[in-house]
């Protein structure tokens, strides 16, 4: 038994002292290198535009995938294949653009930085504007939903900073509910009566809750389904 164990235990001990395959040494080798690249101060503004580049990569996909997914599935007609390709295709675009600006956006901003010694808020600004020119000017479906979703955060920052800096007054009611009063107002204004001025994805969610809210036949119709299926 004793004879049998110390022979395993020495067997053990050969293994776990072998040198490890050729392959995985040089894997591990180079994973050392990358990681002493990686602590290269010199080499930080363009490693954070690559590290930008990544995290638009992932950051697009995991905001429009789950969207594209479900406004797919509610509002656009054809088979299934047509439907994954639209989710993908979405996916992808939003992903790409997202990518893509952070990309420039970072790389500019370090150009100005090394041109000029030192970082300004102008330098931002500019850099913003020439990736969004580049990346978000093209005018398409998904460009113009995230245009429209940075505007209306970029008029609350604004808004809020006009007011720290003393061009607007500090109110001491919360000016919220007026905002949500016209905000809301406007919108099923122009739904109803100027429908084409609004964003296609907006004209259908509000066709789903308003209009096709006015149509039933039966109780199939009325609660299970939106519309009597044919």
């Amino acid at each position: 038994g004793g004879g049998i164990s110390g022979r395993t235990a020495g067997a053990w001990s050969v293994r776990l002292s072998a040198p490890p395959p050729p392959a995985m040494a040089m894997l591990a080798s180079a994973v050392r290198a990358l990681n002493l690249l990686l602590r290269q101060r010199r080499l930080h503004g363009a490693l954070a535009a690559v590290k930008g580049f990544r995290n638009g990569v992932v950051y697009g996909a995991k905001i429009r995938a789950p969207h594209a997914l479900v406004m797919t599935l509610l509002f656009k007609k054809g088979s299934l294949q047509d439907k994954l390709k639209a989710i993908a295709l979405a996916t992808y675009t939003h992903s790409r653009n997202l990518s893509l600006f952070v990309f420039t956006y970072k790389c500019l901003l370090g150009a100005q930085r090394w041109w000029q010694g030192k970082e300004g808020q102008l330098h931002s600004f500019l850099a913003a504007c020439v990736g969004g020119w580049l990346v978000f000017g093209d005018n398409n479906h998904i460009n113009s939903q995230i245009n429209m979703y940075l505007l209306s955060r970029v008029l609350f920052g604004l808004s809020r900073l006009a007011a720290e800096k003393g061009y607007l007054p500090v109110t001491k009611r919360d000016p919220f509910p007026l905002f949500a009063t016209l905000v809301w107002g406007l919108v099923l204004w122009l739904f109803e009566y100027h429908p084409h001025t609004l964003q296609p994805s907006l004209q259908s969610s509000m066709t789903y809750l308003y209009d096709d809210s006015n149509v039933w036949h039966d109780l199939s119709d009325f609660l299970v389904y939106n519309k009597k299926k044919t």
